[in-house]
């Protein structure tokens, strides 16, 4: 089945089709940052051009950063805070709506290094905030929000997100003593057995993944910066053949 895959982040808002078999996208992804203010209609604005760019009339799943649930917005961290009870599903037309880490989480599992791995395994994105995907055996715990761990006394996407490594001009060796702070906290709480970092810096793991020391095994996503798109079509491809 294919379905068009639109990932919403504090940023940008990005999209493509994705063959929800192959987990791989049809066309070359279309990015256009997120407006300013990032409020409901706007958003949505940007989400129908992303549509109609690639002339599309079947299924759609888009990521949101915040907790969803049942296809209603609970939290905005970062995004506009009008969005917070709004349907987020009827908004976009009946598309399958779902937490963002929680989407590239689902595509790294079925996709890419999660794939047919057991037991505890933890996704973090690393981009505007922190967003986390949890899952026990290849299922998700969905909205688990770890981004929001209080972490030296600050919420822990303020001191290792990627946007604080920018806003504090942190070189790569030292947003890693961060990031490390913040992987020994949550694997002191889960214990997983693998832990994948996603979000835009997957693409640059090689400038800080060395510097982290953990033990547990640490791994940049597979898929990187696609994994919201592709997770969030598969999502909705998923809902599709439930429905039927």
């Amino acid at each position: 089945m294919n379905v068009l895959g639109i990932d919403i982040g504090g940023s940008g808002i990005k999209g493509a089709p994705v063959d929800t078999e192959a987990g791989e996208l049809l066309e070359e992804r279309l990015r256009i940052p997120t407006p300013q203010p990032s409020a409901p209609d706007e958003v949505a604005a940007v989400v129908e051009t992303i549509s109609r760019h690639f002339g599309w009339t079947g299924p759609v799943g888009v990521t949101f950063p915040g907790v969803v649930v049942n296809g209603v917005i609970k939290t905005a961290a970062n995004v506009d805070r009008s969005w917070v009870g709004v349907d987020a599903a009827q908004l976009f037309g009946g598309a399958t709506v779902l937490n963002d880490a929680d989407a590239a989480g689902l595509a790294e599992m079925r996709f890419g290094v999660g794939r047919e791995r057991r037991g505890t395994i933890l996704m973090l994105t690393f981009g505007t905030g922190i967003g986390s995907a949890l899952f026990v055996d290849g299922t998700l715990v969905p909205n688990t929000e770890l981004g929001h761990l209080e972490l030296n006394g600050k919420e822990a996407e303020h001191h290792a997100s990627d946007r604080a490594r920018e806003k504090h001009d942190l070189s790569w060796e030292k947003w890693a003593e961060r990031v490390e702070d913040y992987l020994r906290h949550v694997e002191m709480l889960f214990s997983p057995s693998l832990i994948v970092i996603g979000g835009g810096v997957s693409k640059k793991a090689d400038k800080f993944l060395p510097h982290v020391r953990l033990d547990t095994p640490v791994v940049p996503a597979a898929l990187q910066n696609q994994a919201g798109i592709i997770g969030a079509a598969r999502a909705a491809a998923g809902r599709m053949q439930r429905v039927h």
